[in-house]
Parts: structure tokens; sequence; C-alpha cells
């Protein structure tokens, strides 16, 4: 018998892999479908069941690829309805895998689908509960992603007080919860960094599990604070709901090597987006093709492609590190974005042996940083988060989002100088990248960002006075 957490960092997303006597089930997998049949092929096992916890708002899972290839039964809790197959599980139904039970627990109110799936071994034991996005270490699931004209926020957010109070807090203490994310998810809005837990400690620990709460007091807490979802959950969920490209095919499509002419006359046309997904140092170092986004494949990478790329269906090209084509392709398939073309063969050295000219994005250490702000000759930009700026930010320096960039960017004067810093140098790139794009050309991005600046000896205030923007 065994059962796996499979923890995607990029995504915070946790699948599980479990089985008993031959038999083995999937809960929540991803778009991929190779590791999973490999898993099982590995241990002598076949797949009879994939588990939905809920449609997934954040990635696409790949529960009918893997249906197809396996024969695996998918299930999903009461009120699913997608087009395709399934099992559509009752609360309380009983799944045989080997010799352990998996329970349906209907737990509504993130979604009204979402279930959970409480493991039950052969002695009658129940050691492990799997949550999805109902309860999370440290925080519950966001209850305004399913919200419909006959349902509000806090309708949903009524759901989940009593899903908790009356089908997860009442199992025994020592039984661990297993969610399907954690913390650097849009799905809730302050998980651990933990991926798992005791339901006991979570009771004395989770605000959510308090065990005086009113059903009041739940939904104001559930509500306060929910930041807009990114613009691809809607996406996401409707492809969930829907038969989609073969992720094989996606694959056979997105890793066709192109040229660096053909690159080039592809690059040029406006309804293609060029991505650059190389490291930031080797980025910065080598240039790249004009025009290219950066968004770097090492950091979070699709959450990223879901905020800023804005339609789902777009034709993308994209530049990559020798041997990491396949994973690129997969990181973006994993978030929906299907319709990539190809990347450059022989990558930016076969663009640059080609004749053809390459941009950079300008480079300062926070210690050039803190002396040109100290000239005042620059527009100084923050793209954290507001609740990181608002944390603690350099005295005179805006606050930009790169969450927002699309919809603030009428705000940036191509005229003027801007000088970007994040936390560390990642996402300042990246807006570093679409400024640049958009015809921004005197744009620097700062190394080390906030991280270092903040030791230059630079005033820094935790207290913000409203500003006009930039």
């Amino acid at each position: 018998m065994k059962v796996e957490q499979l923890f995607t960092g990029c995504l915070a997303e946790m699948a599980y892999y479990i089985h008993s006597k031959g038999e083995a089930a999937i809960i929540d997998p991803l778009r991929e479908t190779e590791p999973y049949i490999e898993m099982a092929k590995a241990d002598g096992v076949k797949i009879k069941y994939v588990f939905l916890t809920h449609f997934h708002a954040d990635f696409v899972s790949g529960q009918v690829d893997l249906a197809k290839k396996t024969g695996a039964t998918i299930v999903f809790g009461p009120n699913a309805n997608p087009n395709y197959n399934i099992h559509q599980g009752k609360d309380g139904e009983t799944f045989k895998i080997g010799d352990i039970t998996l329970k349906l627990l209907h737990t509504p109110g993130h979604t009204m689908e979402s279930s959970s799936y409480l493991f039950i071994d052969k002695d009658g034991n129940t050691p492990y509960v799997f949550t999805g996005d109902c309860l999370f270490i440290g925080d519950v699931g966001r209850p305004d992603l399913a919200v419909k004209s006959e349902l509000t926020q806090d309708d949903l957010a009524g759901h989940l007080y009593d899903s908790l109070r009356n089908k997860i807090m009442p199992l025994p203490d020592d039984t661990i919860v297993y969610p399907n994310h954690g913390a650097g998810s849009a799905c809730g809005k302050n998980m651990s960094s933990e991926t798992f837990d005791t339901l006991g400690n979570q009771k004395k620990t989770n605000y959510a599990l308090r065990a005086d709460m009113t059903k009041e007091e739940f939904i104001k807490e559930v509500t306060t604070g929910l930041k807009p979802a990114p613009q691809y959950f809607g996406n996401n969920v409707r492809m969930n709901k829907g038969i989609n490209t073969s992720i094989d095919e996606i694959l056979k499509r997105g890793t066709a090597p192109i040229d660096a002419d053909t690159f080039k006359e592809m690059s040029e046309q406006k309804d293609i987006l060029v991505i650059d997904t190389r490291t930031k140092e080797i980025y910065a170092e080598e240039g790249t093709v004009p025009g290219a986004w950066y968004i770097g494949v090492e950091g979070g990478f699709a959450p990223w492609v879901g905020a800023l790329v804005k339609d789902i269906n777009q034709k993308i090209i994209f530049i990559a590190e020798e041997g990491r084509e396949q994973e690129v392709v997969i990181r973006l398939s994993r978030v929906g974005y299907d319709n990539t073309l190809g990347y450059l063969r022989g990558g930016i050295h076969s663009w640059k042996a080609s004749g053809h000219k390459v941009d950079k994005i300008g480079s300062i250490s926070a210690t050039q940083f803190a002396n040109k702000l100290k000239k005042g000759n620059i527009v100084a930009i923050d793209v954290r988060k507001e609740s990181e700026y608002l944390s603690e930010h350099v005295v005179g320096v805006e606050n930009f989002p790169l969450d927002f960039i699309h919809s603030n960017f009428a705000e940036i004067k191509s005229d003027k100088e801007y000088v970007l810093h994040c936390a560390s140098g990642y996402r300042s790139l990246i807006a570093a990248s679409i400024f640049q794009a958009n015809g921004v050309k005197n744009v620097t991005d700062v190394r080390g960002g906030f991280n270092d600046i903040k030791y230059t000896g630079v005033s820094l205030t935790d207290y913000v006075c409203p500003t006009t923007l930039l």
C-alpha cells in the first residue's frame, strides 16, 4: 500500500497517487499523463479511478486523457456535470482500491461540486483525508470563484462553514489533512508553506476552524481581503468541464523546432507572442528577440503566463534553454495555453548567427539604483504586489504591480526613464520586457531587487501616503 503526495511548485499544487493490492487511484492529476502511467507501471498496478475534488480554476487537469489511456473511471462529487463520461459520486459513497476504501464527503463551498475523500484502511481507521480546496493548511478555499446569479460569495461561504463543521471537523484529530494547494496558490488567501498537517493541529491554528466561530463571523473572515482572481481562472474551469486537445498532440506541435529566419517572420506577426523562458541571468546577459516577453521557466512560470497573457488561445513561439523545450510546452498547457507553435532552434545563438538584431534590458545593481534615486532623474517603480509594497518599500518609489500591468499601462510614458524592481529580480524583468515590447526603450532592471536594495541605506517606510501614480 502506498500514499504519495506529488507536489508541483510552480502551481503550488498537490496531486495524490494511491495504490493497494494491484489497484491504484489518482486524485487531482495535472494535465500530463505519463508520470502517473509510469508510476503505476513501475509498481505493477492498474489505475482504477481518477478522483477530482472539484473543477479546478488554476490549472487544467488531465483526467480525460488519463482515463482514455488507462481505462480508469473518472469520479466527481454531486453537482458536477462535465461534457464527458464520469461516475457522479454521492455523499457517503465508497470506492474500493485493493484493501483500502475512499469515502466521498460532499463538501461544497469553494465550489458546489467540491468533495473531499476520506481514506479508510482495512481495519476501519481513517489516517488521511484529501480535502481538495475545501480545507488548506492554515486557510480554506476562497468562496468567490463559483459565484453565479443564484449564489453569492456569502452563500458559498455559508456552505463552506457547514461543510467544515459537519464533514471535516468531526473526523479524528490524528487524521492527516492532505489539501490540493499550498502557499503561493491564488485559490486561498494565506496558505501555509506546509503541505499537510493533522486535523487536530489545524483546529488549534487555522483561523477558519475556531471552535466558537459563528457562521456570520466565518463568512466575514473568509470574504474579507479577497483579491481579484487571475484572469485565466474562468477559462481553466471551462476547459476542465470539457474535452480538450490531447496533451500528446499539444506536445508534438509545441516542440517543433523553428529556424531563425522563420522564427523572425513569425515573431513579427501581430497575432503571435514570443516568450523567452531562459534564466534571468542568461536572458539579461545575451539579450533576446525584439518584442519578446521574458517569463522564466524557473520562476512562477505558468501562473504568470496565465495572469499576463489575456487570450487563452494566443499563438506562442518561445526561446528555451536546450533540453527544456518539452517542459515549457507542458507547463504552458497546465494552465490551458495549448496554442504553442514551436521554439527557436539553436536558441539566441542561432538568432545572432543569422545576423538578426537583439534587444537587451538595462541592468543595474542595488547600489547603483540607490545612487540614481538620490539624483532624482528617474521614475522608480516597485512591481511587487500591493501587500508587499505596503509592508515595506523605498520612500519615493511608486507601486505598479505586475499583476495589473496591462490595465494600468496607459499611465506609462514612453519618453521617460524607468527603473524597475521587485523582491529578487524575476517579476521586474518580466515587467521590463513588457515595457520594452510596448515601446518603452529606456527601461532598467535592478538586479537582486528589494532584497538587496534595503541594505543600501535608502530610506524605507511601511506607511503609505496617497499619491498620484507615476
